[in-house]
């Protein structure tokens, strides 16, 4: 739906997804879209055969994830390892450095901010 005040929605659709950095991605609200460019949201998707070897990462946004598939870990810098699975919800603030290890075929939902 779109209004005055763009607003936007989404389901996944397994055959809606894009190549993206690493693994797909399922946009909902692409990056700069209703004149909010450093909001976004979407689903992605990645394999430990896509991501084979854990991965470093420095956040280039505020990141808000819910697990809705599959296993993650991930370890921030002076905060510590979280276990991500299905249900699981986190938040990281921009510039945080993590490492990201693929367990299992993951599904997240995301929001960019």
């Amino acid at each position: 739906m779109t209004t005055n005040e763009f607003t936007v929605s989404g389901h996944h659709d397994p055959s809606g997804f894009e190549p993206f950095e690493l693994g797909e991605v399922q946009w909902i609200r692409r990056p700069g879209e209703g004149g909010r460019p450093a909001l976004s949201s979407g689903f992605w998707r990645v394999t430990p055969d896509q991501a084979p070897e854990p991965f470093d990462l420095v956040g280039e946004a505020d990141e808000t994830i819910t697990i809705l598939e599959g296993h993650i870990q991930v370890e921030v810098e002076g905060a510590g390892v979280y276990d991500l699975t299905p249900g699981s919800a986190a938040s990281f603030n921009k510039g945080a450095r993590m490492r990201w290890t693929i367990l299992e075929p993951t599904l997240e939902f995301f929001v960019y901010s």
